[in-house]
């Protein structure tokens, strides 16, 4: 991986964490600082969190990033190696929860699209794909729908590589698919 942004998406199990740790880890600069989004709340998110750290492993430094990614990112970026972000989904969903302000989600975009700049190490984003379902039932679901496609949109603008994961395979969308 020879950019600075790499944006991986694609829908569920679609092997975005796997291929997003692969990127990152074949770049050999530490430390690799892993930010975690996800606050698990039930006993079946403890067990992906469990998974996803046992995966990892002792390589990484995990820190736990649910709302104020932005600011975590420019900060990291000045000592890291390579961040890995998983995921800009349950990003969104912690900030709708946290505030029901209509531009909440978008001035937190705007300041982790302005920590994604080019100063600081390479990073890793993660997110899943929500525009190619049907429309949900009800509003807070397209509120929902929508925050993440805009929240995916900008981040892709931004990035130097963009991969959608379909089926465990890397598709190269913008600049290449990585190793």
């Amino acid at each position: 991986m020879t950019s600075k942004i790499t944006f991986v998406i694609g829908g569920c199990r679609s092997g975005k964490s796997r291929h997003a740790l692969k990127l990152a880890e074949s770049r050999q600069k530490t430390p690799r600082i892993y930010v975690a989004t996800c606050r698990p709340e039930d006993d079946e998110m403890r067990r992906r969190v469990a998974a996803h750290q046992s995966e990892r492993g002792d390589r990484w430094i995990t820190e736990e990033v649910p709302i104020r990614l932005g600011q975590a990112l420019s900060d990291l970026r000045q000592t890291a190696g390579i961040v890995l972000v998983d995921c800009l989904t349950l990003w969104v969903s912690n900030l709708m929860m946290a505030s029901s302000a209509p531009d909440a989600v978008a001035g937190a975009t705007g300041e982790l699209v302005s920590a994604l700049g080019p100063e600081g190490c390479p990073v890793v984003v993660v997110s899943n794909e929500v525009g190619a379902g049907i429309v949900p039932e009800n509003r807070l679901a397209r509120r929902y729908r929508d925050a993440v496609g805009f929240v995916n949109q900008k981040v892709a603008a931004c990035a130097d590589h963009v991969v959608l994961m379909v089926a465990g395979i890397p598709v190269a969308v913008k600049g290449n698919a990585g190793p």
